[in-house]
């Protein structure tokens, strides 16, 4: 299937929103994009329906793990393998979910920025086929992040750690720094 037709089989549009087809084909192109959309300009779309497009999975860095429940629901109900590291005690350890993630055909990972702080995490995560990488929220990269997630301010370790997989970030709101 092509773009067009798997965004109106799972999203149920016939055309996308401003701005959302030419990230995408960026994306495809294997190019790094910053995409600054407003709210509700269908951001998730970006890496989303690329997942469905790639062999591998789209790694999704995301701060807020009710939004990441929300997504994996979603694409779940679409028929979309999707999953997000947990972290409750009645969950699979990282070290079984990060086995799922590397030999389960998830199109779609989510992780919080926080668990890229542990080196046996990512080294093991290296083992994945990771096809493309989005930061949700990248605003907090540099407007706060240091403050509010500091984490984020380390995630250009993902760069050593997939050296040609094209990145994208995201955000509704972005300062000039």
């Amino acid at each position: 299937m092509n773009k067009l037709e798997l965004l109106e089989k799972y999203w149920g549009f016939k055309q996308f929103y401003s701005y959302q087809e030419e990230i995408i084909d960026a994306l495809i192109e294997g190019e790094d994009v910053m995409g600054i959309l407003p709210t509700g300009g269908g951001k998730s779309l970006c890496y989303q329906l690329p997942s469905l497009l790639l062999e591998g999975s789209v790694l999704v860095i995301s701060p807020l793990i009710a939004l990441m429940e929300d997504q994996v629901r979603k694409l779940l109900k679409m028929g979309i393998k999707a999953m997000y590291f947990e972290s409750y005690k009645q969950s699979l350890s990282v070290n079984q979910q990060l086995d799922n993630c590397i030999y389960g055909n998830f199109k779609l990972i989510y992780s919080s920025p926080e668990r890229f702080l542990n080196f046996e995490f990512t080294n093991k995560l290296k083992k994945a086929r990771i096809d493309l990488i989005a930061i949700d929220e990248a605003h907090c990269i540099s407007e706060w992040g240091h403050d509010f997630r500091p984490s984020y301010s380390k995630l250009n370790m993902l760069r050593s750690l997939f050296p040609k997989t094209p990145m994208i970030a995201l955000t509704a709101s972005a300062s000039p720094l």
